[in-house]
C-alpha cells in the first residue's frame, strides 16, 4: 500500500504557497523551517489555526510548505489556505469544520494590488495637482 500524498496551493496578494501532505512522522515545515521556530509569532498563530481545528488528524501527517512572494502576513495567509485545502482533501469531514470557523481557510481572497496609473506620482489613484495661476 502506497502512502497517500496530497498537494494543494494557496494564494494571497503576491504570495503563493504549495503544501504537500503525506502520512508519516508528524511535523510541519515552511520553507524547510519548523513551525515551532517560525517567526513572527502572529504569522505562526495564523498558520496553526487549521492544524488546531483538524485535531487528531494532524498527529499522523507530515506537512511541507513552500511559499514565495509577498510579505510576511500574505505569506502566512497563503500557507494557512494551502494547509487547510490539503487537509480538507485528505479528510472530507474537515471541510465543513473549516467553513464554519472561517471561510478564508478554503476560499482564496482574490483582491490584488491596484496597478499604478499615468501621472500618479507613486499612487494608484492620486493625480498630480494642477495650478492654473
Amino acid at each position: 500500500m502506497s502512502k497517500k500524498i496530497i498537494n494543494a496551493s494557496g494564494k494571497r496578494k503576491m504570495a503563493i504557497a504549495r503544501a504537500t501532505i503525506k502520512e508519516g512522522k508528524p511535523w510541519v515545515k515552511i520553507n524547510n523551517v519548523s513551525l515551532d521556530i517560525y517567526e513572527p509569532r502572529m504569522a505562526k498563530l495564523r498558520i496553526q489555526e487549521p492544524l488546531l481545528l483538524a485535531g487528531d488528524v494532524v498527529k499522523k501527517l507530515s506537512i511541507s510548505v513552500n511559499v514565495y512572494g509577498g510579505g510576511m502576513t500574505s505569506q502566512a495567509d497563503a500557507v494557512r489556505l494551502a494547509i487547510a485545502k490539503a487537509l480538507a482533501d485528505y479528510n472530507e469531514s474537515l471541510r465543513q469544520v473549516f467553513l464554519d470557523y472561517d471561510r478564508q481557510l478554503l476560499v482564496a481572497d482574490v483582491r490584488r494590488r491596484e496597478s499604478r496609473k499615468p501621472n500618479s506620482h507613486g499612487k494608484a489613484r492620486a493625480k498630480r495637482q494642477k495650478s492654473y495661476r
